[in-house]
């Protein structure tokens, strides 16, 4: 066990929300995150940490903020705070994280806060109502970024239109589907399973933002209230981002806490992280139903904190969609009916887009204080399931220092796909997915392997084709390319 001073622990933690459905009287996100960091003071029992911190980390959002950090650091006392920012990404959260707790464990700095807070839920009802919402200007720039801003997509993807988290997702979850040589029914019926007992954790967390109790039937069934989104996804298969959610940590050194008075029951360490990305561009992936980075990066933060998936206590797989939890699952050899999220998830608990995860660390540490002793492990995920980071986290501390690796030339140094971009003759269906206007099926994109191994896409517009499409298995299947982006069964 480790007496370092040095050791970095997460000694305060808040949730907010607000369910104003006049939108005029909702608050802006930069104040949330004020109230937020406020909150998370006040559950650290320490409000002068605040004016001690030394960096301010705020998670990039859809407004408009330009360095919402120093507006906030200002305002809690700690003007010659740095201040860090991120690109977007569901990963940035525990990335900002494992980066802050190393240069603690360096001694580079004692005290950092980190926040992030969307206004979704208003910003719905401010374009309904035809309001538009007030921003206070923060101008400039952060003073560091947390990660590079990677290009997330291939223009072979970009040609078919192919750009949004629903698209890919759902082309990831029929490519598992295919490899585990399921039907469409049985697979939906597992999936939303999957989904119904996520549901019911969200019932039971007092921070989730839907907490009715749904079964797995009214999950995979479509209705007015819960249209088809992508095949074979349904809205309540989607992450919701129409929250209004804030969220604060208080990362700090053993010796600061100390120093603090911070009672040692109310640290949580955390004990090892890792980053890894796959191949950024999905279009150079060997298949579409795996993750090497989670893999390599998942194993080895277990390595680094000295425990494995038995061990664990709780665990929060990334859940934006059931696909990115069930590969993980898979790449973790965590099966999948245990109880895979301490939040609900991104659909259930709130998916507040890139600041989901700081959700999901403030609800680890509560389970955790509240059984001392207990591990848990926090994934995230960015991009098309994309950028991935990992914490292993307790109350007790760990052996030795905070561990954090980077393995990102494992990743880089697995197989490549290439790609074309308009290809003719013929192909096979990898895999595919339907995606769905106010009238039904509107388009079809497909994922196509070439007789040479290499993979291009396709889209079609037929409307028999589209519903046979989420009727029948139409991956393995061959197809004709016609050499302009369409693809027709061959």
């Amino acid at each position: 066990m480790s007496s370092d001073s040095r050791l970095p622990v997460l000694v305060g933690a808040a949730q907010l929300e607000q369910r104003s459905d006049d939108p005029r009287q909702s608050e802006e996100p930069l104040v949330r995150m004020r109230a937020a960091l406020l909150a998370a003071a006040e559950d650290a029992g320490s409000r002068a940490l605040l004016a001690r911190a030394e960096a301010v980390c705020v998670i990039r959002g859809v407004w408009r903020y330009g360095d919402p950090a120093r507006a906030l650091a200002e305002q809690i006392g700690a003007p010659g705070a740095r201040t860090l920012g991120t690109p977007f990404g569901g990963n940035l959260v525990q990335s900002a994280v494992n980066l802050l707790a190393a240069r603690i464990q360096r001694g580079e700095l004692e005290v950092a806060l980190l926040t992030g807070a969307e206004n979704g839920h208003s910003a719905a009802r401010a374009r309904k109502a035809g309001v538009r919402l007030a921003q206070t200007e923060t101008p400039g720039a952060p003073d560091e970024q947390v990660a590079p801003d990677y290009p997330m997509s291939d223009p072979a993807e970009l040609a078919r239109d192919l750009e949004r988290p629903v698209q890919l997702y759902p082309i990831f979850e029929n490519a598992l589907r295919h490899a585990r040589g399921e039907s469409l029914e049985t697979h939906r019926v597992r999936i939303s399973e999957l989904w119904a007992r996520f549901n019911a954790v969200a019932v039971h967390n007092p921070h989730a933002w839907l907490r009715e109790p749904l079964s797995a039937e009214q999950i995979r069934t479509p209705s007015p209230g819960n249209r088809m989104v992508g095949f074979p996804y349904p809205k309540l298969m989607n992450s919701n981002s129409h929250v209004d959610q804030a969220a604060a940590l208080i990362l700090c050194s053993a010796g600061a806490a100390q120093r603090a008075g911070i009672p040692r029951e109310r640290w949580l360490h955390v004990h090892a992280g890792s980053d890894a990305h796959d191949h950024l561009m999905v279009s150079n992936r060997a298949d579409l139903c795996s993750s090497p980075a989670i893999r390599l990066a998942g194993r080895r933060v277990l390595e680094l904190a000295g425990t494995s998936v038995g061990a664990l206590r709780h665990v929060d797989l990334y859940s934006c969609f059931p696909v990115a939890v069930q590969i993980a699952a898979a790449e973790l050899g965590i099966p999948e009916s245990r109880t895979l999220t301490v939040t609900g998830g991104l659909t259930f608990g709130g998916g507040p887009l890139n600041n989901y995860v700081m959700h999901s660390i403030a609800r680890m540490r509560e389970l955790l204080l509240a059984e001392p002793g207990s591990r848990g492990l926090v994934t995230a995920n960015g991009g098309f399931l994309s950028k991935h980071a990992f914490a292993v986290y307790s109350s007790d501390p760990p052996a030795g220092p905070f561990r954090h690796e980077d393995v990102q030339a494992e990743v880089d140094a697995l197989p490549r796909r290439e790609v074309v971009q308009d290809a003719a003759g013929c192909a096979e269906l990898e895999s595919y997915t339907v995606m769905y206007g106010a009238d039904g099926p509107a388009v079809a994109h497909a994922a196509c392997l070439l007789p040479d191994g290499r993979r291009t896409w396709a889209n079609a517009h037929d409307p028999d084709l589209l519903g046979a499409m989420t009727r029948e298995e139409f991956c393995g299947r061959p197809v004709a390319l016609d050499g302009a982006g369409a693809f027709k069964p061959a």
